[in-house]
């Protein structure tokens, strides 16, 4: 497995991370604990050494999962979890999202103690602010950043949904590790503001979802539906009606990964890793199969005329729908 560093804080990682949500929310059916323990060392004996989770999958299910899976090899691999949400006082609907925000110092500390007993560890790699809370200002987010760094309960800390101006504010008091946030083939949003802000700044960039939620894998067709227990049955650009338009990209990297004698999921993820050093996307997965297939994709490389080739493609293609229900757009981008 090749390694990269996020950012200036220079925080190595295995090229390819792994994204854990998927073992207990959004997407069933869900494997038995015992057989998501397995893929997870799996993943740590094939390389990888990146591992992301929050409080929030589940809740908290997802890093107790994660927690007992690597409580054997802690000291050989990164862990980044998440806070930003009030479980007290808020409320999950039907996908478990939760949907009150608090980023105060004094629930930041509650929600990190937490963390730190499931994942069963006395640190946290990356901890990022899952969403920004527009009640507390993100100055002073950062400076309990800054002390849990001091008092050596982080090692660095990041962004996940923010904006540009955002992730400003929060650098200057305090610098970040890497941002989160939703990029793909299908969704490249980030390109405009974020990254060339993330590049100045010497900040890593950690997309998730970056097989476009199975869509980018080959996985659906114009035909495609979706139970209502799966997240995708309520995002826009998933609807019946969308994704008749929106198969288009998903051919579109079919024929690239046929023109290179590859998988779809490789050449999506391989032209994620072609964009920027410092980008290190997490894709999940409960198959042996298809995470053997993700982590193909650091011996795939394109070149210049290739990328441009294929960039020229994808502007042709205009996604319809939005990626979020409406609650969820709302959180973020702030």
């Amino acid at each position: 497995m090749k390694h990269r560093s996020l950012g200036s804080r220079a925080l190595e990682v295995s090229a390819i991370g792994y994204g854990c949500m998927g073992l207990t929310q959004s997407y069933p059916p869900y494997l038995p604990a015992q057989e998501s323990i397995a893929l997870i060392r799996n993943a740590v004996d094939k390389g990888v050494t990146f591992f992301d989770t929050a409080e929030a999958y589940g809740p908290f299910s997802n890093e107790s999962l994660l927690g007992e899976a690597l409580r054997p090899c802690r000291q050989q691999v990164v862990i980044a979890t998440k806070f930003g949400f009030d479980f007290d006082h808020g409320r999950n609907d039907a996908h478990n999202r939760p949907v009150t925000l608090s980023s105060r110092p004094a629930h930041i500390r509650k929600a990190l103690e937490g963390s730190l007993k499931r994942l069963h560890t006395d640190y946290i790699d990356l901890y990022y602010q899952h969403r920004v809370d527009p009640d507390t200002p993100i100055e002073e987010v950062a400076g309990t950043m800054a002390d849990l760094i001091k008092e050596g309960k982080i090692r660095g800390w990041g962004l996940s949904e923010a904006c540009a101006q955002t992730v400003r504010r929060a650098h200057a008091v305090c610098p970040l590790t890497a941002v989160q946030s939703e990029y793909s083939m299908w969704y490249r949003e980030p390109e405009k503001e974020l990254l060339p802000v993330l590049e100045e700044l010497g900040i890593g960039f950690v997309p998730f979802s970056p097989l476009g939620k199975g869509m980018l894998a080959g996985r659906f067709n114009k035909d495609s539906t979706f139970s209502s227990d799966d997240f995708r049955s309520t995002i826009p650009r998933f609807s019946s009606q969308n994704l008749k338009h929106n198969v288009a990209i998903a051919e579109l990297v079919q024929e690239i990964a046929a023109s290179k004698l590859t998988s779809p999921a490789r050449i999506a993820l391989a032209w994620l890793l072609a964009q920027k050093s410092w980008i290190v996307p997490i894709p999940g997965t409960k198959t042996i199969k298809r995470l053997e297939d993700n982590l193909g994709a650091v011996d795939i490389s394109f070149s210049q005329t290739e990328l441009d080739k294929i960039r020229h493609r994808l502007d042709q293609i205009t996604i319809i729908g939005a990626r979020y229900p409406k609650e969820q757009e709302m959180l973020t981008g702030r």
